[in-house]
């Protein structure tokens, strides 16, 4: 049995991990940490702050924010357990704090929990190889009008993705609403956030009387409740380190 910590437990996320586990026969969720302990009827106790948690447990599953990435990391590293890291909107900063915490005991971290959007990521690259220098590159990420960040991390690693078919030398530019000179050797990265969209990428490829998109859809946030749960289930037992999409699908 895998015991699992969630963080942000009432929220959207949290909330379809939570129901996600109560389908498996291998996990069970010991507790759970969000800043609003009882917005939610939980059948497990929820706390305040992940340092409140005495139950032991295996991995955390983290669904927060990232202000919540120093403690959930230090918790992990003290209790020796597994964190999975699905937040998105991370500085450089956090990121490295990834990376050093990852020497000390296992975590994953990806910028999209979903099998379809890693998917998307290596056709992307695959097509930026094959096409060159010859097709403009955009990309158009839309999600609901709650999310805070802004391009998504989703939309950002399918950037660097394809921007090393070009050892890095692309240039992200950003809604281009300032910029009034013609394109150059530039990947446009635009967000649009409206309604309900649970998470719409699309790579757009513009060549000359030609278009290729490259498109993936969320239905639902049960794509990336599963996707966090196998990795999950990948990281219990694994040594100290960092793993990503493409460890888990080896």
């Amino acid at each position: 049995m895998i015991n699992i910590v969630i963080c942000g437990a009432n929220g959207k996320m949290g909330q379809k991990v939570a129901q996600a586990i109560a389908e498996t026969d291998d996990m069970r969720v010991c507790c759970g940490v969000d800043l609003f302990p009882d917005a939610k009827q939980n059948d497990f106790p929820v706390y305040t702050y992940i340092e409140e948690c005495e139950a032991p447990f295996d991995v955390v599953v983290d669904f927060s924010r990232p202000d919540a990435l120093e403690s959930n990391l230090a918790f992990a590293i003290k209790k020796q357990a597994a964190i999975v890291i699905c937040t998105t909107g991370f500085s450089d900063d956090d990121k490295a704090k990834i990376l050093q915490a990852a020497e000390k005991t296992p975590v994953f971290f990806t910028a999209n929990m979903s099998l379809g959007v890693n998917l998307q990521m290596e056709l992307a690259k695959k097509a930026a190889e094959f096409l060159g220098e010859a097709y403009d590159i955009e990309i158009i990420e839309k999600h609901h009008n709650q999310k805070v960040d802004s391009p998504s991390g989703t939309a950002l690693a399918i950037a660097e993705h394809i921007n090393e078919a070009f050892d890095g030398s692309k240039e992200f530019v950003y809604g281009r609403h300032s910029k009034t000179d013609k394109r150059d050797r530039e990947i446009g990265i635009h967000g649009v956030r409206g309604g309900t969209i649970v998470g719409e990428h699309t790579v757009l490829f513009a060549g000359t009387d030609e278009i290729i998109e490259i498109k993936h859809a969320a239905q639902s946030r049960n794509v990336f409740a599963h996707g966090a749960l196998r990795a999950a289930k990948f990281l219990a037992g694994k040594p100290a380190g960092l793993y990503g999409m493409a460890d888990m699908l080896k």
